[in-house]
C-alpha cells in the first residue's frame, strides 16, 4: 500500500479542509494518508522514511510569501523527500492572480514536484471539491505508476 504523509499549515481552516479532503480521497483509492499539522512549535516530527510520498499544503502569506512556520518545518525536516506534491489555499482579493497561492508555487519549485500544485480559492467547497478530487486522483495515479512501495 502506498503511504502518503499530508503535512499542512492552516490558520483559518481552509488548508486543513483541503488536507482532509485529500486524505479522504486517497483512502477511497486504497492508499494510506496520514495527516500532520504544521504548528509553530515543531514537535513530534514525522519520520520521512515511513512514507512513500509527501503532500505539503500551505496558505500564502503577506505579498505572496511562504509562512515562516512552513519554512521552519521544511528546514527542520532536514531532507528533501521525493516525490512531494504541493497544494495551497489563497484569496485573489489580496494581490490578485499574481500572488494567488504563490507559496504553493514556491514549494513546488523547491521540491521539484512532479505534479503541478493544487490551488484553491479560500475553502474547498462546491466546484472546488471536484478540483481537489481530480488533483488527488492524479497524484494517486502518479504514485501507482512511479513508486516502489515500502513494506507496511
Amino acid at each position: 500500500m502506498v503511504r502518503v504523509l499530508i503535512c499542512y499549515a492552516s490558520y483559518s481552516g481552509n488548508t486543513e479542509e483541503v488536507a482532509e479532503g485529500i486524505q479522504k480521497r486517497l483512502l477511497e483509492m486504497g492508499m494510506d494518508g496520514d495527516l500532520y499539522r504544521i504548528r509553530p512549535r515543531l514537535t513530534d516530527l514525522p519520520n520521512p522514511s515511513e512514507y512513500d510520498a509527501f503532500v505539503i499544503g500551505s496558505f500564502t502569506w503577506v505579498k505572496g510569501s511562504t509562512p515562516k512556520l512552513v519554512k521552519d518545518f521544511v528546514a527542520k525536516l532536514g531532507i528533501k523527500p521525493h516525490p512531494v506534491f504541493v497544494f495551497g489555499t489563497g484569496d485573489t482579493q489580496f494581490g490578485g492572480d499574481a500572488l494567488f497561492c504563490r507559496a504553493a508555487d514556491k514549494l513546488a519549485r523547491f521540491y521539484a514536484s512532479p505534479f503541478p500544485p493544487l490551488k484553491i480559492e479560500q475553502s474547498p467547497r462546491g466546484d472546488q471539491e471536484m478540483i481537489v478530487d481530480e488533483w488527488t486522483k492524479g497524484v494517486a495515479d502518479y504514485c501507482r505508476q512511479n513508486l516502489i512501495v515500502s513494506a507496511s
